[in-house]
């Protein structure tokens, strides 16, 4: 008999960074069966938390953003369908997510038609619904993400699909081009050089070497958690056209993120007690129920009385790019490396805010610019 050809190689890739963005590239590219993909990362989901991680500090939900750069609507609607499956009861990732009622106050004129309107359960809000103030406002169905829980099943599902995470930082993405995995603790002088780049580096890519992209900027975000298991649903207000708002964001886990803040190039890593301040004010306001019942019972709260369900505080710094998410090919010179050919760098970054929400959207795209640029088939298995 006749014995049975050994499959083809896969590809081997490298994607930079273990955000969200790059961990769901890297699941998407790996589960493919086509390529062979190795994160390269400083971070990754079990480490304490860190300035330069944005993804541990993320609310986060699923809430279309009031812009549409690069076409990110169409990213988000795909993420959202994708996360609507990963959170239906008896998914793998089922703990990762809570599905709840969301009620967003607009105190600004929004875009029509709304990308909200594809929502379950979406509807307008009635006048007599309005808080006071509000122009006008909306309610549907959505995920909220508890994202240390999500971030480990990403990493845990990749892994388990036969993925490579190796710690490393990189000066210049020439590093990676000429030496591979190779440079890296964990790698071995026989893994082959990666027939592409995957840069989903986040705010990273302002000072990493040869991207060096100056149109990444940090929109800072600060936010509190309290423990109150009695929410159950999410409240936004937005207050302006560049996105300024008050969130009410519960977990399954019964946490509750409390927000927040939007400012653009402020790079302080630590929360500011008069802003934590001004965020609980804010939020008691627009959701009284944030108290504990029993003092609710008995009458009107104050910020005070959430002081004591106060768990932690938080900032991150959210990497958002002028002209929105970058999603492209660029060329690599091999020989200035020692390589020949040019070698495909696929870009993914540029967020913001919207990470998590334009997640699986902004990966399968990313697929595509790879395939396209290795011209491989791109059915899957």
């Amino acid at each position: 008999m006749t014995a049975a050809p050994p499959p083809p190689a896969k590809i081997p890739i490298v994607v930079l960074g273990a955000g969200v963005i790059g961990l769901t590239t890297a699941l998407r590219l790996q589960e493919t069966g086509k390529y062979q993909v190795t994160i390269v990362a400083e971070f990754i989901p079990s480490d304490p938390k860190s300035i330069k991680y944005t993804s541990q500090w993320a609310g986060a939900h699923h809430v279309y953003n009031p812009f549409n750069e690069t076409n990110q609507h169409a990213l988000e609607e795909e993420t959202f369908n994708t996360m609507w499956e990963l959170s239906a009861p008896g998914s793998d990732a089922e703990e990762s997510f809570l599905r709840i009622p969301q009620t967003e106050y607009f105190f600004c004129e929004q875009a029509q038609p709304s990308p909200m309107e594809k929502m379950p359960h979406f509807r307008k809000l009635r006048p007599e619904e309005l808080i006071p103030g509000a122009h006008s406002g909306v309610t549907f169905t959505t995920v909220t993400i508890d994202v240390p829980i999500y971030l480990n099943y990403l990493l845990m599902r990749f892994c388990a699909r036969g993925g490579r995470v190796l710690r490393g930082t990189l000066l210049h993405i020439s590093q990676v081009i000429e030496g591979g995995t190779r440079i890296f603790a964990g790698g071995s002088a026989h893994d082959p050089l990666p027939a592409a780049i995957i840069v989903c580096t986040g705010l990273g890519a302002r000072s990493l070497g040869g991207i060096e992209d100056t149109a990444v900027h940090p929109v800072r975000g600060q936010t509190v958690l309290v423990r109150a298991p009695w929410v159950r649903f999410g409240r936004t207000e937005t207050r302006d056209t560049n996105g300024a708002s008050t969130y009410i964001i519960p977990r399954r886990s019964s946490d509750v993120v409390v927000g927040g803040t939007r400012v653009v190039d402020d790079w302080y890593p630590r929360a500011r007690p008069e802003v934590t301040l001004d965020i609980l004010t804010r939020a008691l306001a627009l959701c009284p129920e944030l108290a504990p019942p029993e003092i609710r019972a008995i009458r009107k709260p104050t910020v005070e009385d959430l002081s004591h369900i106060v768990v932690g505080e938080g900032c991150g710094l959210r990497p958002s790019r002028k002209g929105g998410v970058r999603l492209e090919v660029e060329w690599f010179d091999g020989a200035s490396v020692h390589r020949e050919g040019k070698i495909p760098l696929v870009h993914n970054y540029g967020h913001g805010g919207y990470g998590y929400q334009a997640s699986w959207g902004s990966a399968s795209k990313a697929l595509e610019l790879l395939d396209e640029a290795l011209k491989v088939n791109s059915k899957t298995e």
